[in-house]
C-alpha cells in the first residue's frame, strides 16, 4: 500500500510539550503512569450516595472532587511540565467536557427542590465555563472552545487545537478534558442502561461486564514549530498527526454493526495524518468493558489494521471518565512514545476477545500511535501521534 501524501496544512507539525493528568489512579502523571506499568486498579467499591448501592468506581483521591478542580489541577501541571509563563495571555483554550457541572446542578436542584434554596453563582456551572474557567485561570485573551462530544469530548479537543495552530490562529493551545461523573442521576442513568459493571471493568474479557465510572481530568500543551524552537530546552512528547473524526447515524446507544462512522474515523485519521494502517505500532483503545463496544472495536481493528498491533484499555484502571477519556488516552500515548514501554490493559479476564491485547507492561518500539473514542449517539474520534521528528 502506497503512503498517501498529507495536504500542506495537515503537514505542519504540532508538538507536545506539556502533560497534566488527574486520575483514580494517581493526581499526577508520573503517579499515574507508574501504578498503571505495574498493573494496578483505581477501581474499588464505593457507595458515594446512601440511595443507591455499592459499585467498583473511580473516584480522586477516594472523595467527589469538582470539575472545575480537576481542570485546574491538571492545567497547572500541564503548564509547569511545558514551561510556559503563567499567565499567558496568547494560548488558545480548547476544554471538553461531556457532562460540564452536572453534579452541581444536581445539588442545586436538590436543594431547591427539598429546601427551597435559590440557586446561587449558576452562572459559573453551564456548559461552556469548563474551557472559559481554565482561559481565566490563564488570562488569555485567545480563542476559547467548549467542545462535547460523548465519550469523544477529549478526542475532538485535541483536534480542534491542533487546528488552530494548523491554521495560524495560535502558537499554544492548551487541549484536554475533564469529567466528574459520579453523580446520582448519571449512575441512576447508566443503570437503567445496565451498562454498568457490578464486580469491575474488565475490557476486552470473554466475561465483560460492563463499564465502571471515574473521575479525572488530562490536559495537553501544544506548540507550533515556531514556538517550539524560541525554546530549545523544551522536549516535546511526541505530535498530533492527524485526527478522523466521524458520526454513526444509527442508534442513540449501540454502535453501528456495520462499523461505517467507525471505519471512516480510523480511515480519515490514517489518510489525513499520511499514514498506511502497517504504520501503526500500538493503540490505546476505548475499551469500556461493555460487550457492544468491546466487540465492535476488536474487530474494527482486526478488519482495518490486519498487522494486529498492540492494544491496551486503561479503563481498567482509571474507570471509564466518560468526555475525559479520550484525552487520558492521548496522554498515555505520549508517554509510550517518550519511554517505548506499552502499558497493561488492566483487569483482563482470560482469553481476550483481540488477538495481541497487552497483558503486562512491556518495552517496544513504537514510532506510531493511534488513541480511539467512540460515545453515545456514535460519535467517533481517532487520533495518531508520533515521536517528534529529529533535527
Amino acid at each position: 500500500m502506497s503512503r498517501p501524501a498529507p495536504s500542506p496544512s495537515l503537514a505542519t507539525p504540532v508538538f507536545v510539550t506539556g502533560l497534566g493528568l488527574v486520575t483514580a489512579l494517581g493526581s499526577s502523571v508520573s503517579e499515574t503512569w507508574e501504578r498503571l506499568l505495574l498493573g494496578k486498579s483505581g477501581l474499588t467499591p464505593q457507595q458515594p450516595f446512601p440511595d443507591l448501592p455499592p459499585l467498583p468506581l473511580g473516584m480522586v483521591e477516594g472523595g467527589i472532587v469538582p470539575l472545575a478542580d480537576l481542570l485546574q489541577r491538571a492545567v497547572t501541571e500541564a503548564v509547569r511540565d511545558a514551561q510556559l509563563p503563567f499567565p499567558d495571555a496568547d494560548c488558545g483554550v480548547v476544554i471538553g467536557s461531556s457532562r460540564g457541572f452536572q453534579a452541581q446542578w444536581e445539588v442545586l436542584a436538590q436543594d431547591y427542590l427539598t429546601q427551597n434554596v435559590q440557586p446561587q453563582n449558576w452562572l459559573n456551572t453551564l456548559p461552556a465555563m469548563a474551557s472559559t474557567g481554565v482561559a481565566q485561570l490563564l488570562g488569555t485573551t485567545g480563542p476559547v472552545l467548549s467542545p462535547m462530544a460523548a465519550c469523544a469530548t477529549g478526542l475532538v479537543a485535541i483536534a480542534q487545537g491542533a487546528d488552530l495552530i494548523r491554521r495560524g490562529q495560535c502558537q499554544r493551545v492548551i487541549v484536554g478534558a475533564g469529567e466528574n461523573p459520579i453523580t446520582p442521576l448519571t449512575l441512576a442513568g447508566f443503570d437503567r442502561l445496565g451498562a454498568l459493571a457490578p464486580t469491575g471493568c474488565y475490557p476486552f474479557s470473554p466475561q465483560r461486564e460492563g463499564l465502571a465510572l471515574g473521575a479525572g481530568a488530562a490536559i495537553l500543551v501544544l506548540e507550533s514549530a515556531q514556538s517550539l524552537a524560541q525554546r530549545p530546552q523544551i522536549q516535546p512528547y511526541g505530535c498530533i498527526l492527524g485526527a478522523g473524526l466521524s458520526a454513526d447515524a444509527h442508534h442513540l446507544t449501540a454502535p453501528d454493526p456495520d462499523q461505517r462512522g467507525s471505519r471512516l474515523a480510523l480511515e480519515q485519521c490514517l489518510r489525513r495524518s499520511g499514514l498506511t494502517a502497517e504504520d501503526i505500532d500500538y493503540i490505546h483503545a476505548h475499551g469500556t468493558g461493555t460487550h457492544l463496544n468491546d466487540a465492535h472495536e476488536a474487530a474494527l481493528i482486526s478488519q482495518c489494521l490486519p498487522h494486529l498491533p498492540p492494544i491496551s484499555s486503561t479503563k481498567g484502571a482509571t474507570g471509564h471518565t466518560l468526555g475525559a477519556s479520550g484525552a487520558i488516552g492521548a496522554i498515555l500515548c505520549c508517554l509510550v512514545l517518550r519511554h517505548q514501554r506499552l502499558p497493561p490493559n488492566v483487569g483482563l479476564l482470560g482469553d481476550p476477545i483481540y488477538p495481541n491485547v497487552v497483558t503486562h507492561s512491556c518495552s517496544a518500539q513504537v514510532k506510531t500511535a493511534l488513541c480511539m473514542g467512540f460515545g453515545f449517539g456514535g460519535q467517533n474520534a481517532v487520533l495518531a501521534l508520533g515521536l517528534p521528528p529529529v533535527a
